[in-house]
């Protein structure tokens, strides 16, 4: 979700077996380069899917996986990934249900349930079974997005899995805060940010880092009032055992903690950071730190990531409780060492006593709602910067938006002007 906001002179932005099935694919988006397969899984041709590509192919066959108590009331079995055509079990449709820097997410249904699930495509190789494994790992947790079924079939001839997960029909975050009746308020804020902590301390409880928290990746099952949140994307996720273990900066601009700026290790506080800024935003309706120049981060907003130089303005947060505030405060804390655990979250009153916090409503629908036109053209513009940010900011080449068509980035230059 993109939104814009002009306060005074402010401007702010936010993004922010084996068989044989040939098939005739139809506006079928190009592949990325192919790599020596690594066995021969089934051939199959799926129509609008983007393959996602993941580096350093080296397969060593089904996914380990231990056994561990759940939070759903289901015990997960180890994940046996399938050989046989995923067509032989769904029937794969063209409707998209998703797009995002990893190509489609596409409709499919169970032949024998006739129950709708999601599909998604990896590229084989030890990354893809890294995110599948830890994502089938963490998906006994009620507000993580559960797998259903993995598949080692051949796509375009390349060894690939195919995900099939649990339909979110209910939209992302953002969306459904712009799309609902009547005021959005700082209990219902905090009851959202209470579901979200469940999520991540599943996985802090596990050792595993998501590392690209943002309301993209935080999706609902309904549109309707019984819909959950629940946590998605496990491409950029990593287990570690010990304290400042993870190196590989991955992230979005806009909820990237300090320390995945610069060359320092980091651990699982770089989540908390990046839940600090989706609670802010979810409190106002922009992000706390935002670039001036177009960029998917500037050297300005780096800096002021870095330094934790962010503010309260009015008349957003004005009534927003001193709480909320402190507890942003204890999450955006720049040294990890003194930032807020999950458990510590977890304990602060304004989520622990949900129900007791003030119903005040907030500008935060009203904020997202202002720019809705221009949020697809947007997203897709920081879609494509992302994808450059698997390597550290100073190593790589950030798309320049100043010759992009975006109506809300043209609006932002003629306010700059």
């Amino acid at each position: 979700m993109f939104v814009t906001y002009k306060k005074k002179e402010r401007k702010r932005i936010m993004s922010g077996g084996n068989s044989n099935i040939n098939a005739n694919p139809s506006n079928l988006p190009p592949l990325p380069p192919n790599r020596p397969p690594v066995n021969k899984p089934t051939n199959l041709h799926l129509s609008g899917l983007t393959l996602r590509d993941h580096q350093n192919a080296n397969i060593d066959g089904n996914l380990p996986y231990p056994t561990f108590g759940t939070r759903t009331g289901r015990e997960m079995p180890p994940l046996n990934i399938k050989t046989n055509s995923i067509f032989d079990d769904y029937d794969i449709s063209g409707v998209t249900l998703g797009l995002g820097i990893n190509g489609k997410v596409v409709e499919c249904t169970n032949k024998h349930t006739g129950l709708k699930y999601a599909l998604k495509v990896l590229r084989d190789n030890q990354k893809a079974r890294r995110e599948v494994e830890l994502h089938w790992r963490a998906s006994d947790c009620k507000h993580i997005v559960s797998i259903i079924d993995v598949y080692e079939n051949r796509y375009k001839e390349v060894p690939s899995l195919l995900v099939i997960m649990e339909c979110m029909e209910g939209g992302e975050l953002f969306e459904r805060i712009q799309d609902r009746d009547g005021a959005f308020t700082e209990r219902e804020a905090a009851g959202i940010i209470r579901e979200i902590c469940i999520a991540i301390k599943h996985i802090h409880d596990m050792n595993i880092t998501h590392r690209d928290l943002k309301p993209e990746n935080l999706l609902y099952t309904r549109k309707d009032v019984t819909g959950i949140l629940k946590l998605t994307d496990f491409g950029f996720a990593k287990e570690t055992l010990s304290q400042q273990a993870l190196q590989t900066p991955c992230y979005t601009p806009y909820y990237v903690a300090p320390e995945v700026l610069g060359p320092e290790k980091y651990d699982k506080s770089c989540d908390i950071w990046s839940l600090g800024v989706i609670m802010y935003i979810l409190l106002c309706g922009y992000p706390p730190f935002y670039s001036n120049h177009g960029l998917a981060i500037s050297p300005g907003m780096k800096t002021r990531i870095r330094s934790g130089q962010y503010d309260f303005p009015n008349p957003e947060w004005r009534d927003v409780s001193l709480d909320a505030k402190d507890l942003i405060r204890g999450m955006l804390c720049t040294d990890p060492a003194k930032r807020m655990t999950i458990d510590a979250v977890f304990q602060n009153r304004w989520v622990s006593k949900y129900t007791e916090v003030p119903q005040t409503p907030l500008h935060t629908k009203r904020v997202l709602k202002e720019e809705e036109e221009a949020w697809p053209e947007v997203q897709d513009e920081m879609m494509r910067s992302l994808a450059t940010m698997r390597v550290d900011y100073d190593g790589v080449q950030i798309k320049n938006l100043d010759n992009t068509n975006n109506p809300l980035l043209n609006k932002r230059r003629k306010r700059r002007e």
